[in-house]
C-alpha cells in the first residue's frame, strides 16, 4: 500500500499530518523534508526576542519525536527534485518514492532583495528556523539593523528588534507601512507608534546597493541617501514555491492552482499552505492554513470536504501598536470609513450601499475584531 506523501515540514505539512491522525490512526503517511524536520511555528520567528526565546528554544519537537507521536515516516534532509504524476512517484537525490496521494506543502521563498554591491550576499532573510538561527548569530553583540520592507513581516521584526534595544532603520517603497492592507490613517498610526520606540522610517525608498565599511555596512538608497548598519534583513515579501509543480506539468499561477478541495490539475496531487492558490486566492497566513488542513485531512480520509473560509482577521504582532485587518475581497468597490481616537483607529471598508466588506483596526480598537468578523460572517 502506497502512503499519503506530504512534501514539506513547515506548519502546513505538520498540521495536515496531525489532522489526518485525528481521523485515521493507521493509514501510512510519509513526510519528506529538505531540512531537519524539527517542528516549530514560523510566525514565532518575528517576535522571538520579545518572547525571550532563543532560536533553539523555538523548536518544539524533533523529527524523531514527531514521527513517533504521529505514527509517520519522516525523511529528513531529503529534497524532492521531480514528480511523475503518471506513475505516482517522486524523485529525490537518492531514490524514488511512490504515493497514493501527494500533498505539496512547499511554502514560499523570499523575493530577491535586488541590492547590488560587493556585500549583496551578506543581506539576510528569515524564512525558516535555520535562517533565524543565522540571523540571531549575526545580530549578537550588534546594535544597528536595517530592515528592507515595511510589510507585515518587516513591521513585526522592526518592533521586535526595537523592543530589544536595537537601532532599527526600515526602508519601505510605500508611503506608509502595510499600505496594501491598511488605509493611510491606520498605517501612519502604526508608523508613528513604531517610531516612538526607536524605528526610523525611509518611506518611498528602495535599497540599491550595499558595501562593507570599517564598522559594518553602508546601504545606498535609490535617492542617494545612505544608511549605516551592522546587519541588513530583507523582508520584502514571499513568492510561492511553484517550480516543482510547474516542471511536472501541474498548472501554476501566483501559486500552485487548486480548487476548493485543494486538488491540483494533476490527479491525486494536492497543494496547501503558502505555495497554494486556492480557487484564485493565495493566503499566506496561519488561519487559512488551518482551515485547509482540516478540510484536506477529511478529504484524504474519505470525506470530500471543500475549503470554506470564515472571516479571518490577520493579527499583526506589533505590540507597540497592535493591528487587526480583514481586507475586502479582491475587486471590491467602495472605500474606507475611518474613525480615529487617541488610542486606536477603526476603519471599515464599505461598499457603495454602506455594507461592510472588511476592516482595519489598530491599538485599542483591535478588541472589536471578533465582533466585526461575526458581523461579516452574518
Amino acid at each position: 500500500m502506497q502512503p499519503i506523501l506530504i512534501v514539506g515540514s513547515g506548519l502546513a505539512g505538520y498540521t495536515l499530518l496531525k489532522e489526518i491522525r485525528k481521523r485515521d490512526a493507521s493509514t501510512p503517511v510519509t513526510l519528506v523534508t529538505a531540512d531537519d524536520g524539527a517542528f516549530y511555528s514560523k510566525p514565532n520567528l518575528s517576535n522571538a526576542l520579545t518572547a525571550g526565546k532563543s532560536a533553539a528554544a523555538l523548536a518544539n519537537a524533533s523529527a524523531e519525536k514527531m514521527a513517533a507521536d504521529l505514527n509517520a515516516t519522516l525523511l529528513t534532509g531529503t529534497r524532492v527534485t521531480a514528480i511523475d504524476t503518471q506513475t505516482r512517484r517522486v524523485r529525490t537525490a537518492g531514490t524514488e518514492l511512490g504515493y497514493d496521494k501527494l500533498i505539496l506543502a512547499l511554502g514560499a521563498d523570499p523575493f530577491a532583495h535586488g541590492l547590488t554591491g560587493s556585500s549583496a550576499a551578506d543581506v539576510l532573510a528569515v524564512n525558516d528556523l535555520a535562517d533565524y538561527t543565522a540571523f540571531r548569530a549575526a545580530i549578537d553583540g550588534k546594535k544597528r539593523v536595517t530592515v528592507l520592507g515595511g510589510g507585515l513581516i518587516g513591521c513585526e521584526f522592526a518592533n521586535d528588534l526595537a523592543h530589544a534595544g536595537f537601532a532599527v532603520e526600515v526602508v519601505h517603497l510605500g508611503d506608509w507601512p502595510l499600505e496594501r492592507l491598511l488605509p493611510v490613517e491606520a498605517g501612519r498610526r502604526l508608523a508613528d507608534s513604531l517610531a516612538a520606540i526607536g524605528v526610523n522610517w525611509h518611506f518611498g525608498r528602495t535599497g540599491k546597493s550595499i558595501e562593507r565599511t570599517a564598522d559594518g555596512y553602508q546601504v545606498t538608497l535609490d535617492n542617494g541617501d545612505t544608511v549605516a548598519a551592522d546587519v541588513v534583513l530583507s523582508a520584502i515579501g514571499l513568492k510561492p514555491r511553484t517550480q516543482l509543480a510547474q516542471a511536472a506539468g501541474i498548472p501554476v499561477n501566483r501559486g500552485i492552482v487548486t480548487d476548493r478541495l485543494l486538488e491540483t490539475g494533476a490527479a491525486n496531487v494536492y497543494a496547501m499552505g503558502d505555495c497554494a492558490e486556492v480557487d484564485g486566492l493565495n493566503l499566506p497566513y496561519v488561519q487559512p492554513l488551518m482551515v485547509q488542513a482540516r478540510a484536506l485531512a477529511a478529504t484524504l480520509t474519505g470525506t470530500p470536504t471543500p475549503v470554506v473560509y470564515p472571516p479571518m482577521p490577520v493579527m499583526v504582532k506589533t505590540p507597540a501598536h497592535p493591528v487587526a485587518v480583514l481586507p475586502p475581497k479582491l475587486g471590491a468597490t467602495g472605500g474606507w470609513s475611518v474613525e480615529c481616537s487617541d488610542t486606536g483607529i477603526c476603519a471599515l471598508h464599505l461598499d457603495d450601499s454602506g455594507r461592510m466588506q472588511g476592516f482595519a483596526l489598530t491599538g485599542s480598537e483591535t478588541s472589536r475584531r471578533n465582533t466585526l468578523a461575526r458581523e461579516l460572517a452574518a
